[in-house]
This record gives C-alpha cells, structure tokens and sequence, in this order.
C-alpha cells in the first residue's frame, strides 16, 4: 500500500507480489492460501483466527512459524496493514467477519470473500466493506480447495471483479467473472451444493442403512448399472470421509444454501435434511465414534464400510437421526 503524491490517497499497488495480504480464516482453506502464496512470491502475508488465542490455536502458530506468515490479534490489526484480504470463515461468520474489518480497513483495499453464504448474506458483508471505502469481491469457490489449492476454480461477482480478476491471474488463481451483479457467484455456488452437499448425506444415509441390511453389494451394483460412470465405493469413500472431517462447517454450509432457496420462496426441504445429516455425523465425530481428532485412525478408512461399520456399532446412534 502507497500514498498517492500530491494527494494524500492511500492507493493499493497493482503489482499484486508487492502486496501485503491478509487472511481472515486460518483453518484448512487459510492455511493452504498462505503456502501457496507464499510459494508464489508475495512477501508479507498476516493471518488472524479466532482460535489463535485458544489452545486449539497452537497448530496455527506452528504452521505460521513455518511458513513465514505474521500472525494478527485482531480484525482490525490484520485490516489496518492488508492491501488485499481474503476471507475465509465458516459460513455463519460471513457478514461478522466484514464487519469487524471494515472498521479499519483502508481506501481501496480488496475484499475478496471466499465464504459459502447465501447471495443475501454477500450483499450484506458487501454494505459494510464498501461503506468503509472497501472493495469488495465476492468468491464462489465452485469445488473442494485441497485438489486445487490457489487453482482451485472461483467465479467473482460484484462491481469490482473485473477489476480484480487479472491481479488474481498473476498470483495463480484461477478464477473468473461470473457477474458485476453481486449475488450471481454466491447463487450458483449454492444451486450446486444442494446437489453435492445432498449427495454427501444421501450417499451416508442410503449406504449406511444397505449396510445394516446386508444389502449394499446390490444396492451399488444397481447405482453401476444406472450410472456407470461413478466409481460408487470409491464415491462414497470420498464422501464419507469429508463429511467426517468437515461435517461442522458443511452443516453450516448447507444450512446457507437453505437460506438461498428461502430468498426466492420456496421451502428447503433437501437442503434441511442434508444440513442435519452433515450435522448429525459431524456430532459423531466430535464424540469419537471415527477416532479421535488428530489421530492416524480418524477419517482415513479408505472403504466407506469401515466409517459405516462405526456409526452401527455406536449404541442408540443411529436411530436418533
């Protein structure tokens, strides 16, 4: 960040390796940004999280220290230094991480939200970032972030993206505009995720209950035979495992995708009962039915039979759901 001679303006560089990067979030998504840009060149990268302080914290400033990033206290801390800053909190702390920030933020400086929030929940976080001379771009992240990492695909929305678009091509990113309407990214994120984050609960709910049965051999050979171009154990494997590991924040998700078929009228049935499933095996797994967190025999089943096996076995489980 720059002062602009003459007229006492704080500008931000368009040299994007020249800026001071802040991340807001500093779980899985966080932490693989900062690697990656560090790898890509930008020197000066801050992080704040809310667990910093917390003993959950210590992998934080572990992974920090190693990887050359500045940990912030605050919101506003990380807000007062950043030129570009991206967010990426779970989903209920959308609007309240823009708030927190906005307070501090500078003239011109980027917001670029990579939350799963409704279109509502962007237009809101975007009043408070752009009120405070922000600039704020909102992020769809339109498949899961450890595959991809800086690459992964990213539709921008809002009367900023265009502008930001190409400064994020020359960090690695790979995104593109989908609008200068704010909301279109975020919809088209969401539309999507009441198939995929859906077909998470489903495939848990229906291949659990085969399982009990006895029945899951036919039920997958019946899924081949209708849809065989799905690998369906190694699907579920998949799905499985990052509902384990991640259930919490897909609960939360979801449960934004439910306020986006809210926004238009109609009654998120599916999206609701895909937010109690994901919240229902994430309430499993903090109480230990996967083994514990952290640990070598938590979530690392590569056959979807074993994690099912799990949830049978835990008295009284599943009939609670």
């Amino acid at each position: 960040m720059s002062t602009e001679a003459g007229t006492g303006t704080t500008v931000v560089t368009d040299d994007p390796l020249q800026w001071h990067v802040g991340l807001v979030g500093y779980g899985e998504v966080g932490r693989i940004l900062a690697e990656d840009l560090r790898a890509a060149g930008v020197a000066r990268v801050t992080a704040y999280d809310s667990k910093l302080g917390s003993s959950a914290g210590a992998p934080l400033h572990q992974h920090a220290a190693a990887c050359g990033v500045r940990l912030a206290a605050s919101h506003a801390e990380l807000a007062m230094a950043a030129d570009c800053i991206v967010c990426a909190v779970t989903a209920s702390q959308t609007v309240l991480a823009a708030q927190a920030c906005a307070p501090a933020i500078r003239d011109g400086t980027w917001f670029l939200d990579f939350n799963s929030a409704s279109p509502g929940a962007k237009q809101h976080a975007a009043e408070s970032m752009d009120s405070a001379g922000g600039r704020y771009v909102e992020a769809a992240v339109m498949t899961s972030v450890p595959p991809y990492r800086l690459r992964v695909p990213l539709l921008l929305g809002g009367s900023h993206a265009a502008t930001l678009q190409p400064l994020l091509a020359m960090l690695g990113f790979k995104a593109k505009v989908a609008s200068a309407t704010l909301g279109v990214a975020s919809a088209t994120k969401m539309c999507r995720s009441v198939m995929i984050k859906g077909l998470e609960a489903m495939i848990i709910e229906s291949f659990t209950t085969a399982r009990a049965y006895g029945v899951e051999d036919a039920v997958i050979a019946s899924l081949q035979e209708t849809f065989p171009g799905i690998d369906w154990d190694k699907q579920a494997a998949y799905f499985f495992q990052r509902v384990i590991e991640h259930g919490r924040r897909r609960a939360e998700e979801v449960r934004e995708v439910a306020e986006t078929v809210r926004e238009i009228g109609l009654t998120p049935w599916s999206a609701q009962g895909t937010a109690e499933r994901q919240a229902w095996v994430a309430d499993l797994a903090d109480a230990g039915v996967f083994g514990s967190r952290g640990t070598a025999a938590f979530a690392r089943s590569a056959d979807w039979r074993t994690e099912a096996d799990r949830i049978l076995a835990e008295p009284g489980k599943p009939a609670q759901a």
